[in-house]
Parts: structure tokens; C-alpha cells; sequence
């Protein structure tokens, strides 16, 4: 089989980010005093008296259609919570409320109740309220439907996490993601439907016989608890979401520095699998997919230790060093030969 890409496969990150930059290129008014923007970079932030509101959106992408395919909607809705309040921690707040967007070809009672029983675990999960929404039936536009949502959280404005005081020597301690979460479905797609596999078919491996898209199905975790729980006791330089674009995402929180990956944590089985049906090289999963660590946090080393005691003793005993910041820019995963700039 072709070694396949995820731009192969549809989703042409880079250009992605071009078309996004030509968006912001002709967004230039800023509100001034209460409203004005604070800067961000998972999610948005806003001056509101003493404390920054913020704002994120995103939605569960083509991994719809893996729910669509065996008729399994009651998981999607956690993703979409999911995708946000993950965004909206990066810089230190707490999520509070959210509202929800579904487009569809034709309304179902059926598949709606199943997505509804998704938001309302997600947002139990997550401690927030769903506070509205929009369902919108668009057939000429919509084949099938897409669910996306916005979330709102604040955050005083002398506890912002913005990335600035990463430093060389900080230690980077990730968090194991639940699986594929919501990011490089396109690829994941392809790559069964050229495997000549289907999502009914069952996984022969470490699932106890379930099938492959009940596997690509399971939820994105929902770090905000645990998350929320160790700022209160160590001061983090920076958290990071592991969404699509995969390492390539820690940049973000800070530029000229180097995030040194030397103890990546083990992927989990299903990114073995997908790796090995579609040929597909290390530095292509790593920049495609979370590869098995879903969050990850940038703390001074002194507070290393106290911060894997205060995660490893949260309901997911998962955290591990996986590196440190060097000098230099990029991303640098020696063990694997991989090097993002």
C-alpha cells in the first residue's frame, strides 16, 4: 500500500493554516475597555473587570461518520464538549458554560436523543451547563450532519497561562489521551476503507473483540478536573491541548524555544494498527494524531515531582515526564528521529 498522508487523504494542514491566516487578515477592529480582547492561543480571552472571560469553539470533525456508519451517536456529544473545554484550560480557566450547533440533512428524533445523552455526560464530566443551542436542517448544504459548540470560562487575570514563562530546563509532563480523540479522521477513513475493512468489522487485538468502529468511537478525555485541581496547588508554565497537527500543537504556547520529546509516551494500539494498515511514517503520526498523550503541561523542574504525585493521584494515574525544554525552536523527538521546526 502508498505510504498515505493526511494531505493524501483530504486535510492539508499547512493550507489549512494559510486560509486561516487569510481570514485574521481582515480582522483588525479590537474593543476597548470591557470586552477588549487579551490575546490567547487554544482559546480567546476578554477583559471583564478583574477577570478574563473566555471563548472557544470547535466541532467533532468527520468522526460523525464513524458514528453514522454503525448507527453509535451517544458518544459524539462528549467529543464536542471535549474539543473545547480542553482548549479553554490552556490558559488556566475554568470552564462555565456552553451551547451547542447541530446542522443536519434531516432531523431524527432517534440519533438527536443519543447525540443529546453525549452533551450531557460531557458536560457532566466537565462540571459546566448547557445553556442553549441551534439545530439547524439544511438540505441542500448538509448530507448527513455536523456538531460543533462554543464554550465560555473565566480566569482571574493574574492566573492566565499564556506559554511566556517557559524557560529552558522545564520539565514537559504529558497526559495519556483515551484514543484518536477527534482529530485526523480523514486519515483514519481512508486508510480502513483501503485496508478493504469496515467499521462493523471486529479489531483483532487488545479490545476483547470489539468492533473497529466502536473503537474509533471512544470519547475524547476530558482533562478539565484534573487539570483545574493541580493549578490550585503548582504554577505551570504552560498547557497544552494534543489536538490535530499532533506535537506540532506545543509550539504554540511559546516559539523560540525547543520542546525536547525524549520519553514520548506509548502509543496506544489503535495508532499501531492504523500506522501499520497505512504505511504511514512516524513523523506523519506524530504530526497527524495525539499518538497516546492527549494534554500535556510545562512545569518549572522543582515542581516535576510534585506535579506527577498530584496528577498520579487524580482518578487517571497516567502523567510521565516525557521531556524538557531546550534551547533552540520546534518540536525534537530523538528516539524516533523526528524534528518539526
Amino acid at each position: 500500500m502508498k505510504t498515505k498522508t493526511y494531505a493524501e487523504s483530504g486535510v492539508d494542514i499547512e493550507k489549512e493554516e494559510r486560509a486561516i491566516k487569510s481570514i485574521l487578515a481582515h480582522i483588525k477592529n479590537k474593543r476597548k475597555g470591557i470586552g477588549a480582547p487579551l490575546g490567547g492561543h487554544y482559546a480567546g480571552m476578554i477583559d471583564f473587570l478583574d477577570v478574563a472571560l473566555v471563548l472557544c469553539t470547535d466541532g467533532v470533525g468527520s468522526k460523525v461518520l464513524i458514528a453514522d456508519a454503525i448507527k453509535k451517536w451517544d458518544t459524539i456529544g462528549i467529543d464536542c464538549i471535549a474539543m473545547n473545554v480542553n482548549d479553554a484550560i490552556c490558559v488556566g480557566a475554568e470552564p462555565l458554560a456552553f451551547v451547542d450547533y447541530l446542522a443536519i440533512d434531516n432531523p431524527n428524533p432517534h440519533l438527536t436523543e443519543e447525540i443529546g445523552k453525549g452533551l450531557a455526560k460531557g458536560a457532566e464530566i466537565s462540571n459546566i451547563s448547557i445553556i442553549g443551542g441551534e439545530t439547524a436542517s439544511l438540505p441542500e448544504i448538509i448530507n448527513g450532519f455536523d456538531l460543533a459548540g462554543t464554550c465560555l470560562a473565566y480566569v482571574k487575570k493574574d492566573e492566565i497561562i499564556t506559554g511566556a514563562e517557559i524557560k529552558q530546563d522545564d520539565s514537559i509532563i504529558g497526559l495519556s489521551s483515551s484514543g484518536i480523540h477527534s482529530n485526523g479522521y480523514t486519515l483514519v477513513r481512508k486508510i480502513i476503507e483501503e485496508s478493504f475493512l469496515n467499521f462493523t468489522d471486529t479489531f483483532q487485538g487488545d479490545f476483547q473483540n470489539k468492533k473497529i468502529g466502536e473503537i474509533l468511537l471512544e470519547p475524547t478525555r476530558i482533562y478539565v478536573k484534573e487539570i483545574l485541581a493541580l493549578l490550585k496547588q503548582i504554577h505551570a508554565h504552560g498547557l497544552a491541548h494534543i489536538t490535530g497537527g499532533g506535537l506540532k500543537n506545543l509550539p504554540r504556547l511559546k516559539k523560540d524555544v525547543q520542546y525536547h520529546i525524549s520519553n514520548p509516551m506509548p502509543p496506544l494500539e489503535i495508532f499501531k494498527f492504523l500506522q501499520k494498515q497505512g504505511n504511514i511514517s512516524d513523523s506523519e503520526m506524530y504530526k497527524t494524531f495525539n499518538m497516546g498523550m492527549g494534554f500535556s503541561i510545562i512545569v518549572d523542574k522543582k515542581d516535576e515531582q510534585d506535579t506527577l504525585d498530584i496528577l498520579n493521584n487524580s482518578s487517571h494515574a497516567d502523567a510521565q515526564v516525557v521531556g524538557k525544554i531546550k534551547k533552540g525552536k520546534g518540536v525534537k523527538v530523538p528516539l524516533l528521529n523526528i524534528t518539526y521546526d
